[in-house]
């Protein structure tokens, strides 16, 4: 028990604090246990965007990847933003550079390109974008795209493929993925497949193709949700980031929720949804620091395609 303590006594400090600051936590739900349990929300991309944008509180300590705090910053510009690590980053961010698409964009103005971006990207990209989508969202988004123009998906081929088959809309795809997501393989989903014969599969659309296309329902992870609440088998196999099970399991306790492995291990973490700790987020409500920032001229033409996003999504 006393080994306990210093935990305990760590997340009571961290409630003082949040009282002090009067902050809010949001996680999402790719974050450690320990960060879920003490949050104020945990959810998706798209549920994340709304709290942030509907909150009353003077900090938003976000624990997730840097563009999901950057995007909290960009709607609250008049809040104090922190990241508990400065570090945690996002390959799917770092797949799509903002002077990268900027050239693109220059190169290929003459088709007048209208881009959606996926929200894993900087606030730099946004900037560049007509509308911004998440994975919950995204055929919605794509469906109310202007039909007299080509669209430019940036930066997930797998998710913009994936949208492509549900809506039948032709979209030149940028050529960025979730290096968690495509670990998942054929091989390894048919592998836990044969341990469980009888189980369902839900996969993230950022999935590859092999992968979705053995699932029983591809979806976001909120609506992954709903799927193992309603899903008529007790074994479900779950594609996806490995936290999103500590969710599941709280709130569908009655299945049997099984970790989909990759080809490298029996789970998928993903190290940057994982460099938040308790420890950090102690120190970053305590500190107010590290602090997200952007030149204002960006944040204001990020703001407009998230604010799209936001309204077509109602």
């Amino acid at each position: 028990m006393a080994a306990d303590t210093p935990t305990l006594d760590l997340r009571d400090d961290i409630l003082r604090l949040k009282r002090e600051k009067n902050a809010v936590i949001l996680a999402h739900n790719y974050q450690i246990p320990e960060i879920q349990d003490i949050a104020d929300y945990v959810g998706d991309s798209l549920g994340l965007a709304y709290k942030a944008k509907e909150t009353d509180a003077d900090v938003i300590a976000f624990c997730g990847v840097h563009f999901m705090a950057e995007t909290a910053k960009i709607v609250n510009p008049g809040k104090t933003v922190v990241l508990p690590d400065k570090d945690a980053g996002c390959s799917l961010e770092e797949s799509c550079p903002a002077d990268e698409l900027a050239e693109f964009l220059e190169t290929h103005k003459e088709k007048n390109y209208y881009v959606i971006a996926y929200i894993n990207c900087s606030a730099g990209v946004k900037a560049l974008c007509d509308v911004i989508c998440t994975s919950g969202n995204a055929v919605r988004i794509v469906e109310q795209a202007p039909q007299d123009r080509p669209i430019l998906f940036v930066p997930d081929q797998n998710l913009g493929s994936w949208v492509m088959e549900q809506t039948g809309r032709k979209m030149d795809l940028w050529q960025g993925a979730c290096y968690v997501h495509v670990e998942f393989t054929r091989n390894s989903i048919r592998t836990i497949q044969e341990e469980y014969p009888h189980a369902a599969v839900v996969a993230h659309p950022e999935c590859p193709y092999a992968v979705r296309i053995l699932a029983d329902e591809v979806c976001s992870t909120e609506k992954m949700i709903d799927f193992c609440r309603n899903c008529e088998k007790d074994d479900i196999i779950v594609a996806t980031e490995s936290g999103m099970l500590h969710r599941l399991r709280k709130e569908v306790p009655n299945k049997n929720l099984i970790p989909g492995p990759t080809d490298k291990c029996s789970c998928a973490d993903c190290h940057f949804m994982k460099m938040n700790t308790l420890e950090k987020l102690h120190a970053c409500l305590e500190n107010l620091s590290p602090t997200v920032e952007m030149p204002e001229e960006v944040r204001k033409r990020a703001e407009a395609p998230l604010l799209r996003m936001l309204e077509q999504s109602k």
